[in-house]
């Protein structure tokens, strides 16, 4: 079993969302474990009043998205005000990190990659 001595701090995703089906934006590489630290969702729109939706998911080697697998369901973020969620979240080796939203956003995600 391996000790993950090694931790790389990284940049794991900047990507612009879509409203349709989620992809993969990271997958977690062979041998290896990623934790997640800090997710920022920023609604493109600079106007209060657009409210859009964003889901994140963690998703198992070999598994799909869903309930079962959804980090961040459906959170609400509002125009002009980034959603930011900061805390510790690992994920084993082949888990990827899928999104998606109902309008235009960014999405951001930075932690390490451990060896």
């Amino acid at each position: 079993m391996s000790t993950y001595q090694n931790i790389v701090p990284n940049q794991l995703v900047q990507a612009a969302l879509t409203t349709s089906a989620s992809s993969a934006l990271y997958t977690v590489p062979a041998n290896a474990r990623t934790i997640v630290k800090d997710i920022q969702i920023v609604n493109q729109s600079t106007s209060s009043s657009n409210t859009i939706t964003a889901t994140v998911y963690f998703v198992p080697s070999g598994g799909s998205v869903g309930v079962n697998t959804q980090f961040l369901g459906t959170q609400a973020v509002v125009g002009g005000t980034p959603y930011h969620w900061v805390g510790t979240q690992v994920l084993p080796s082949g888990a990827t990190i899928q999104a998606l939203s109902s309008a235009a956003a960014n999405l951001f995600i930075s932690g390490g990659e451990a060896t």
